[in-house]
């Protein structure tokens, strides 16, 4: 046997003792790893595949004993001036090389995206913040301000409250819509508000849209760490969305009252992207607008309506609150405006 059939063995070995210990913790099944996911096209349920160093990754990051470190604050600097670091390094042309491998392990069918020939793309970042292709994801009922819609290619929960949120999703001891937007008195507006948590793997398409139609109340941006997001990291005691860097708008509607809008970055995300138009109040937008993107790296969107404004989709619903979450597409139906409470704020 080689050196090289020597680390062929080693892999499958290492890889087969953390397929075990993630099934032990529930968290992998038939040798796919990962939280379950429900495809709302296919109707299919599934688990995500996930890379060898990302199972490591994780099992190392968010255990009891890291978090604990993780108090001490002692491996934020380190994780953030490695997410600066990777984002500089997918910015070179060098870095182009990795897209067909990229591509090829995760399946992605460039046929949705303009241009869809990679050797179009000078860098590997280029290539992250790719385009849709004009009509591959269609807009919901796009004239209709009741209807809410999908902001990302994503894997979404949602909540009808805030305390039902962090009992069956989010455990990190600070979350509030209060120490996510750093704002009392925003904080309170969204008391107990309904919330929808998009989650974006990297293979994912990383441009955002708007969830509703109205106009722009509200902008700012946060700085901050660069965590993972993947439902191990939110279903640890590190305090992962009210901890990383992060951007947020208030969109003002006729038909839901105030909507919070929350991009969130992750680890190897070196920025939040809002385009500029979209920060100057007053702006109007229309749902399924782009409203942004995020670099290289894994992310997550909040967004939350006022309690009793919106009626979220029963599937999306009824599978949250069994853990399961659900694969979806920018544009997709999310909810429609409560007739009871067009005006809240």
């Amino acid at each position: 046997m080689g050196l090289t059939g020597i680390f062929q063995y080693l892999y499958r070995f290492i890889d087969s003792f953390l397929n075990h210990l993630l099934t032990r913790c529930h968290l992998s099944a038939n040798g796919e790893y990962g939280w379950k996911s429900f495809d709302r096209k296919t109707g299919k349920l599934m688990r995500e595949q996930q890379p060898l160093t990302k199972k490591i990754k994780l099992l190392l990051l968010f255990n009891p004993l890291t978090e604990w470190i993780d108090t001490t604050h002692l491996m934020r600097l380190w994780i953030h001036n490695k997410s600066v670091r990777k984002g500089e390094e997918e910015g070179t042309p060098a870095s182009h090389s990795q897209i067909r491998t990229f591509v090829d392990t995760y399946g992605i069918n460039m046929a949705d995206f303009e241009p869809s020939d990679i050797e179009k793309y000078r860098t590997f970042e280029d290539f992250f913040i790719r385009a849709h292709r004009p009509g591959s994801r269609p807009i919901d009922n796009p004239d209709d301000p009741s209807g809410a819609v999908v902001v990302a290619d994503s894997r979404v929960v949602t909540y009808d409250s805030v305390a039902e949120t962090k009992k069956l999703w989010i455990k990190g001891t600070d979350f509030t819509l209060t120490n996510l937007v750093m704002d009392t008195q925003l904080g309170e507006h969204f008391s107990d508000a309904a919330v929808a948590s998009f989650r974006l793997s990297p293979q994912d398409y990383h441009r955002y849209h708007s969830p509703v139609t109205g106009a722009i109340k509200a902008f700012r941006s946060i700085p901050g760490d660069y965590y993972q997001v993947d439902p191990i990291a939110l279903q640890s005691g590190v305090n992962i969305l009210t901890s990383n860097a992060r951007s947020y708008l208030v969109i003002e509607t006729e038909q839901f009252g105030d909507v919070l809008f929350v991009a969130i970055g992750a680890t190897d995300v070196g920025t939040v992207r809002i385009h500029e138009k979209y920060q100057k109040p007053g702006t109007e937008i229309k749902k399924g607008d782009e409203v942004g993107y995020f670099q290289f790296g894994g992310s997550s969107i909040i967004v939350a309506f006022q309690q009793g404004a919106i009626k979220f989709d029963q599937d999306l619903l009824d599978l949250s609150r069994r853990k399961i979450q659900v694969s979806v597409e920018v544009g997709m139906s999310l909810g429609r405006a409560n007739p009871m409470k067009k005006k809240l704020s």
